[in-house]
């Protein structure tokens, strides 16, 4: 049997990702297969880079922290022209040094942890609309 942790638990957990990685954090979205852990370097290029609100997470509920307040959305630049294949989130300057890796995932066209309706061009604005974190344990 695996081991089950309450529900306002599971959601200090998950607050504790915002909490550390501070307001106005940053969301990249890359090509390719994401790196093996935040850790890691960078790979792919960087189609995009979403500055995110002040409350960029809403509070967790039962297991769950939806996107937060506030328009997640950003230009492309100019080496944009791809299938988006990973996102990673950076941490605020205000709290750390803005370039660390707090959270990571897959992304694609209609797949992944963070789904997207096609490619992503140069100039163009991409917005998301719905972002969910669920934590394990249930």
């Amino acid at each position: 049997m695996a081991i089950q942790l309450r529900s306002t638990i599971r959601d200090a957990r998950l607050n504790a990702i915002e909490t550390t990685g501070g307001g106005s954090c940053a969301l990249k979205v890359f090509t390719g297969t994401q790196p093996a852990d935040c850790a890691a370097a960078n790979s792919g290029t960087d189609l995009v880079t979403i500055n995110l609100p002040a409350d960029w997470m809403a509070d967790a509920s039962g297991g769950s922290k939806a996107k937060g307040a506030g328009a997640w959305s950003g230009t492309a630049g100019a080496g944009a022209g791809a299938t988006p294949g990973h996102f990673r989130i950076y941490n605020s300057q205000a709290t750390m040094d803005g370039t660390t890796c707090i959270a990571q995932g897959s992304c694609g066209i209609g797949s992944g942890d963070l789904s997207f309706d096609g490619t992503i061009t140069s100039g163009q604005t991409v917005t998301v609309g719905t972002f969910t974190l669920t934590d394990g344990n249930a």
